[in-house]
This record gives structure tokens, C-alpha cells and sequence, in this order.
């Protein structure tokens, strides 16, 4: 059936019905306004196998060909929202190092993989990715026809026609997605003085400038006029009241800073959620140790009510879905804390080891971690950030984080030469350079053993890590 459908240019009409359950997107949200609920698609279970053998195909094309934007991280291998951070925040630390100011502006786009238009999508696919024939054709094919139903309270309504966006809850709509927005990328490069960074359809804008170059804001905002107009032809929506700007200066230069925004003067802010962390003017997270504690310890204090009520194992997994995952998310910009709130941050990983144990608060924790194989805070972002370094080093990550790093070559023969070293770029700076993944990695793994250094394979390196960090 795959066979026939891929040699025929044609996505059977049985596949292209989705069942829409909408639920609320959280439990305290007001029932009777439709925009606090969440539309779930559902497709045929068969469609999704068909879907991903295409995609399989479709991205190793696309990888081969290097047709995805580099700064695009949504939706493709080795690439996530840690890695996006890590190039942004390291970026902006080693700005701030030099003495520059930097504006972050993050756009959101309404409804966006429902608004795609399906015919500029297939001139895309045809004239940027180069597919033709009875490729193109499986492609419109999967495009056109698509209907839903909306299930509710066990009722089904009536089915309706999908005209525009990527089939929601698909295998192939993302990736479809990712290649409708390149020309967008290839927009504000036109523009030498800003920077940015795409996670599927959340965009990060930022410009980095001397005190005295002030001017270099124009080019921003003209950049952001050019990306208006663009989505604006390509049925894309910005929502601009989600727009948010974030200004990583001195106090006494932001002032004078939002006077060259324009428009986006109003939405400056002390800090924005990114991509799940909290950015503040000093990059220094701040308000995310904040937020995060007090989110791990509301969590911490309803798994405490149940534990005499599940077994050791459950209550194990209860703590690493609600606890750890939140400590360990994007975790390698911890870099950027200081020692205070990274103390704090290990407090919730000791209450959580006491909860786990029942184990008194006097007791001695170190030995409670070691016995449950818990690393430490400070050395869980540690082995994050070196994990990443290793898979840089043997082209497992991001091209924009394998630029971060550079193998250290002496200028002249030296014993050093053949250790497997990272050079270390020079910083001004405790609190903004140094604090950057750009000088924190080589750092980090300059310190490790040779034996460690020159291990080939990930998962060996992983163990043996952790076992070194174990030892220390």
C-alpha cells in the first residue's frame, strides 16, 4: 500500500479525516471561552506510518542538500530548545563581555501551522527544494481533501473542510512547516547587524552594538518591517501582543536605548520566558532559579503527601517526572548562576533524595545522593555541557554550536598538541564572558583526563563521566 501510494503520486482519501478533541489547556481555566482550550487532532494510525516513511526519506534529502536554516532548531536531529539558548545566551554573554549592548525580541506567530497556504507550499517544494514529478504530485495529493470532525462530550459534529495548514497532529506537518518559513531566514540575513534564531515558528531577534552605535538599532527595526511584510504575504499572522523585548544593558544606558525601538519601546520588559527559561537583563537567571523553585517545591510537597501510599519505585518515578525534568531542562545555561542560587537549586534535589530515602534533614546528604547515582546540581549542568561538547566535537550537534568551539593548536610543537585541547577564549569578565558556553566548555573539558578526552563513542563517554564526576 506504502509502495502504491509513493509510485502513484496519490495520499489515500482514508487518511486524511482527523477527529479534533479540544481540552482545556489548564485545569483552572474558565470552561466557556474557547480560546482556553487546546484543539487535539487525531489521524488514522496507518497515515502516520505512510507519513513517516515520506519523512524519513524527505529529511535525509534535505540534510543532504543542507536546505534547512541553520538557525532553525524546531523539529530536526541533534537540535532542541537547549541548544537554541545555548547559541543565543552565549552569544549575547560574549557581546556583553566586549562592552556591547544587546536587544532580544521575540515574535509570536497566531495559529501558525494553521494559516500555511497550501499553493505557496507546493511552489516552495518545487521551486527551493527541487521536487518534481509524482513527488510533487504525493505532495498535493497529501495536501488537498483534508477534512475534520470535533468530538465533544462523546457528540460528533459534522465534517468540515480543511482548505489551508499543515495537517495538525502529523508526521510530515512539521517538517513541511520548517521548509514554508526558509525564505524568512534567508530575509534577515539581509541584514548584517542582527542576529537571530527559529524554533519552528517562534522567532528570536537580537542586535548587539557599542554604546555608540546606537544607530545599528535602525537596521532592527527594518528587519522586523520586512519580516512583518513577509508573513503578511505568506498567510502568516504576528501577534503582537506577545511580542516581548528584553534590553541586556546597564541600568542607566537602558533609557536611552528604548528610545531607538520604535514600537517595541512598549514592550521592553526586566525579563521574558524563552523557550521555556526566563531571560533577564544581566542574563544572570535569576527570576528562572526563582520560578523553578518554587515550581519544584509545590511539586515536592504533593508527592510528599503520597508516599506512604505508593510503593519506593512509583514515588522514584513520580519525583524524576515532576522534579527532575524541571531541574535538568535547558540546564546547561546554570552556567550563567551564581553560586547562591545554584545552592538553592540543589536544596530542591535534597529534599527530594530526603522525601525518596525518609531520611532525617540533619542527616549528612552527600552519601544519600552517591547511594541513589544523583549527581549534584552543579555537576548535572556540568555533564550536560560536556555531553554537548563531545557530540560537537564528533559532528552530533548543531552546527551552530560546533562553531562555539575550536580545537587548540599551539604555534608551535608542543606535547599539548596531541591531548585533544579545546582553545579558550580570552574573557574580560567573571559575570558575562566566562559565564558564556563558548568559554565554559573548553574549560570544562580541558580539566577532564585524557582517557576521557579521546573516547569515540557517546554512550562510553556518558558513563564514564559520570563515574569520573562520582569520584571527584
Amino acid at each position: 500500500m506504502i509502495n502504491l501510494s509513493l509510485s502513484t503520486g496519490v495520499f489515500p482519501n482514508a487518511f486524511k479525516h482527523a477527529i479534533v478533541e479540544p481540552l482545556l489547556k489548564k485545569s483552572n481555566l474558565d470552561p466557556s471561552v474557547f480560546q482556553n482550550y487546546r484543539p487535539i487532532s487525531k489521524l488514522p494510525f496507518i497515515s502516520k506510518i505512510l507519513e513517516k516513511v515520506v519523512a524519513e526519506q524527505l529529511s535525509e534529502f534535505l540534510d543532504k542538500r543542507s536546505i534547512y536554516d541553520t538557525f532553525q532548531s524546531g523539529f530536526r536531529k541533534h537540535h532542541s530548545t537547549e541548544t537554541a539558548l545555548l547559541k543565543v545566551s552565549s552569544d549575547i554573554l560574549m557581546s556583553a563581555d566586549s562592552g556591547r549592548h544587546t536587544v532580544l525580541v521575540l515574535l509570536d506567530l497566531s495559529s501558525a501551522f494553521d494559516t500555511v497556504d497550501h499553493q505557496i507550499l507546493l511552489d516552495r517544494l518545487r521551486d527551493l527544494i527541487g521536487l518534481s514529478g509524482s513527488v510533487l504530485h504525493w505532495f498535493s495529493s497529501y495536501l488537498s481533501g483534508r477534512n475534520f470532525s470535533v468530538m465533544a462530550n462523546h457528540k460528533m459534529s459534522q465534517s468540515a473542510d480543511l482548505l489551508c495548514g499543515v495537517p495538525q497532529g502529523s508526521v510530515l506537518g512539521p517538517v513541511l512547516f520548517l521548509l514554508y518559513m526558509i525564505p524568512l531566514g534567508k530575509i534577515i540575513q539581509d541584514f548584517s547587524d542582527v542576529s537571530y534564531h527559529l524554533f519552528a515558528d517562534d522567532i528570536q531577534l537580537y542586535c548587539s552594538f557599542k554604546p555608540s552605535e546606537t544607530h545599528k538599532l535602525d537596521s532592527l527595526m527594518n528587519c522586523l518591517m520586512q519580516i512583518k511584510q513577509w508573513l503578511c504575504k505568506n498567510s502568516l499572522q504576528l501577534n503582537s501582543e506577545k511580542t516581548e523585548t528584553l534590553v541586556v544593558a546597564p541600568d542607566d544606558a537602558i533609557p536611552g536605548i528604548k528610545q531607538h525601538l520604535g514600537s517595541l519601546c512598549q514592550d521592553v520588559k526586566p525579563s521574558l520566558r524563552n523557550l521555556g527559561v526566563i531571560f533577564d537583563k544581566d542574563m544572570s537567571l535569576e527570576q528562572h532559579s526563582k520560578q523553578l523553585i518554587r515550581n519544584c517545591f509545590f511539586q515536592l510537597r504533593n508527592i510528599s503527601k503520597l508516599r506512604k501510599m505508593v510503593s519506593y519505585e512509583d514515588l522514584e518515578l513520580l519525583i524524576h517526572a515532576f522534579v527532575s525534568t524541571r531541574l535538568d531542562y535547558c540546564n546547561s545555561l546554570f552556567s550563567c548562576m551564581n553560586k547562591k542560587e545554584l545552592s538553592r537549586l540543589q536544596l530542591i534535589q535534597n529534599s527530594a533524595a530526603r522525601i525518596l530515602t525518609r531520611t532525617k534533614r540533619r542527616d549528612h546528604i552527600s552519601p544519600i545522593l552517591k547511594a541513589l547515582h544523583w549527581l549534584p546540581v552543579a555537576y548535572r549542568y556540568q555533564y550536560k555541557i560536556l555531553v554537548l561538547t563531545f557530540r560537537a566535537l564528533h559532528s552530533q550537534a548543531p552546527p551552530y554550536v560546533c562553531d562555539l568551539i575550536a580545537p587548540y593548536r599551539p604555534s608551535r610543537a608542543l606535547r599539548s598538541a596531541d591531548q585533544n585541547l579545546l582553545m579558550v577564549p580570552r574573557t574580560r569578565f567573571r559575570t558575562r564572558g566566562d559565564r558564556s558556553f563558548q568559554a565554559v566548555a573548553p574549560k570544562l573539558w580541558n580539566e577532564l583526563p585524557l582517557l576521557l578526552r579521546s573516547l569515540d563513542s557517546v554512550n562510553s563517554f556518558k558513563s564514564q563521566l559520570k563515574t569520573f564526576y562520582f569520584c571527584k
